[in-house]
């Protein structure tokens, strides 16, 4: 498959290096013909068509994320000393919640966040950002669900879409995984892959938390992603034109109100931003023609 990469506007250093260091650990990944980076053309393996969503059912799904787990695994084989990729910081961390409010409530929503709406922003944006940090840090694609992985005519998976990849908390990939911003499972399955990883971490001395801490990590980190992602998918669509991220908001924004309901009793700042959320912004919501309830 011949690539047409424009280098002024795609990562295509970041892209091979990453790529040769996945395919070094042992994991599958598009094998590299013939590059020109800097003139933008990659020559690389065409892998196929069957992306992992299609082929999900709750009867395949079990087999499906241990060959992804399995996948994920190599991937966070790769140390920091062999790549110079960036760390998932504060800096970033913040960054990516900023978006929320700048393209999701003002621009999409049109809706300019109350007194309260901004507190409440700052209160639980604090708490994800310090949970996040709590984490071991590990090879981090930031994308690892459904449509970036491929099933090969072999059976195997394989992983695209990597040239984002960072250092940073352990659970990212998983939660992008089992909560999935374009298929979901119940709460029970998720659950139980959770504390399946807990246990191999632990046995790879990977961790050193009680199965709680962690699940508390896996959930936070995935409100971190889906308030990011609400942010990232209505730029997709104002900004770059791409309405098809339209139709996939209603489960984001199911994800952020179950983890906001699960964790308001104990938290106070979940408490604070879960009230100006169902207050202040459900009903917008409710009234966009691409909002599902």
């Amino acid at each position: 498959m011949l690539a047409d990469s424009p280098p002024e506007s795609q990562k295509n250093a970041e892209f091979l290096a990453i790529r040769d260091a996945l395919a070094c650990a042992g994991a599958r990944v598009p094998n590299l013909l013939a590059a020109d980076a800097g003139k933008g053309w990659l020559l690389l393996e065409d892998l196929g068509d069957e992306l992992l969503l299609p082929t999900l059912s709750k009867e395949t799904v079990d087999d499906a994320y241990s060959d992804a787990i399995a996948l994920l695994s190599l991937c966070q084989r790769v140390a920091p000393a062999e790549l110079a990729l960036p760390a998932y910081d504060e800096s970033l961390l913040t960054e990516e919640l900023s978006r929320f409010d700048e393209w999701f409530v003002a621009a999409l929503l049109k809706s300019n966040a109350s007194a309260a709406g901004h507190s409440a922003m700052g209160g639980l944006w604090h708490c994800l950002v310090e949970s996040a940090l709590e984490q071991p840090s590990v090879f981090v694609h930031r994308d690892f669900h459904s449509r970036n992985l491929m099933r090969l005519s072999d059976s195997l998976l394989a992983v695209i879409d990597f040239q984002d990849a960072v250092y940073g908390p352990i659970t990212y990939d998983t939660v992008s995984l089992y909560k999935d911003c374009y298929i979901r499972w119940p709460r029970e399955a998720v659950l139980a892959w959770v504390k399946r990883d807990h246990a191999r971490l632990t046995g790879q001395a990977a961790l050193s938390c009680d199965s709680g801490t962690f699940i508390r990590w896996f959930d936070w980190m995935g409100l971190q992603r889906h308030i990011k992602v609400l942010g990232t998918f209505a730029r997709l669509y104002l900004r770059d034109g791409k309405d098809a991220y339209l139709n996939d908001l209603p489960l984001v924004v199911t994800y952020v109100r179950e983890t906001l309901a699960m964790y308001a009793p104990t938290h106070p700042e979940f408490a604070a931003f879960s009230s100006w959320f169902e207050a202040e912004l459900m009903p917008v919501i409710q009234q966009q023609a691409w909002y599902r309830g």
